[in-house]
């Protein structure tokens, strides 16, 4: 249930907090699509993990300013 604990982790952070870890997700991205593209990249699986792990940022982002959470 590693999903449920990192949901958890993330809706205790405070919405400046989401938004750091969203930016450096985003650099983590960057950074496994240009170690894909000169093939030095042995978990292409990490790509997709990581544009999930920034989906469930931005879920968690518009869940606090809706007020939801």
């Amino acid at each position: 249930m590693k999903n449920k604990n990192y949901l958890e982790e993330l809706n205790a952070k405070t919405l400046e907090e989401l938004n750091d870890d969203l930016v450096s997700a985003k650099k983590e991205l960057f950074n496994l699509r240009m170690r894909n593209a000169v093939n030095q990249l042995d978990n292409t699986a990490a790509i997709k993990i990581t544009r999930k792990n920034i989906a469930r940022i931005h879920t968690v982002i518009t869940q606090k300013q809706r007020g939801l959470i």
